[in-house]
């Protein structure tokens, strides 16, 4: 595996993947109109194929060559891109994004990443890129290079370190079908800030076009225990919230922030499960604002959202 911008875009002309940096999350990024290349990214995550894919760009403007966008579509890109929002439209006839990264819809999610590292890979590249969590399937997405290095290193031709990431939880997922505004996944731009935008959101049946979905999903191997009240219990370890709870070392956020506790999340769930406890408690978490999509992360790790 070889570092660099370079050597980068030199792998995903040639169909390999790339580890790649975001402000979500790291991704495990290949040629989005490659069939062959995307099938690498499902094979090393080991990742179910009706499991749709984000295609990444380097700007608003490269939306249009892969996507129908709407007024609605308009005015979230203009708001929140570069940034951590995917936005589900039509796809526009062509094969810019293959149809196995699309789970076979005729929608396609596309987003333009925040990170400077990620846009100057795109911009060299003159594609869209599909860049999914860089984790197996269903574990706990890698927010540092060497946590992604960790679980698939091994599949990628060429690396990106961009740091930690700053976000530290995926972005979140709107749709723009048939007239309608309708989350399909929390993430760090909050459901308040899109209603301010575009008026209250719907309830969607669009749920299948949307990663990150899967009942189990972002999980450790210990088991997760959410809104532990209680503390806690033998050989569990507590990930706290909040001042007083729990130790500082395992601590979402001490100050109770939520945007700090977002960052922590994924990284926090690894190193407790390096311990190898009994179970991994973690404490509650408010539900306002990015608190949405903590709590959603924290359901999947424990399995008990379809």
């Amino acid at each position: 595996m070889t570092e660099g911008p370079d050597a980068a875009v030199a792998a995903l002309r040639a169909g390999q993947l790339v580890i790649l940096p975001t402000e979500t999350v790291y991704g495990l990024a290949a040629d989005a109109g490659n069939a062959d290349a995307v099938a690498r990214i499902f094979e090393a995550k080991g990742r179910p194929r009706f499991n749709p894919l984000i295609a990444h760009i380097a700007d608003v403007g490269a939306a249009g060559a892969i996507a129908v966008f709407d007024d609605a579509a308009r005015k979230l890109a203009t708001a929140f891109w570069p940034g951590p929002l995917t936005i589900v439209a039509p796809v526009r006839p062509g094969d810019r994004v293959c149809d196995l990264a699309r789970a076979g819809l005729d929608s396609v999610a596309v987003r333009v990443p925040g990170h400077p590292l990620a846009r100057a890979l795109l911009r060299a590249f003159g594609g869209p890129v599909v860049a999914p969590s860089a984790n197996r399937s269903g574990r706990p997405s890698p927010t540092t290079f060497a946590d992604a290095v960790e679980e698939t290193g091994a599949s990628a031709a060429a690396a990106l370190d961009g740091g930690p990431c700053s976000v530290g939880v995926e972005s979140t997922v709107v749709s723009v079908l048939g007239g309608r505004v309708a989350l399909l996944r929390p993430g760090a731009v909050t459901r308040d800030q899109i209603e301010a935008l575009v008026g209250p959101l719907e309830t969607s049946d669009h749920g299948h076009r949307s990663p990150g979905r899967l009942t189990t999903h972002y999980a450790p191997d210990a088991p997760v225990r959410i809104d532990a009240l209680d503390g806690p219990r033998p050989g569990e370890i507590l990930l706290g919230f909040g001042p007083g709870v729990g130790e500082a070392r395992w601590s979402l956020s001490v100050s109770g922030d939520p945007r700090e506790a977002a960052a922590n999340l994924f990284r926090l769930l690894r190193e407790a499960d390096r311990e190898h406890p009994a179970g991994i408690a973690v404490a509650s978490v408010p539900m306002a604002g990015l608190g949405e999509a903590i709590n959603d992360r924290l359901r999947r790790a424990a399995g008990f959202v379809g």
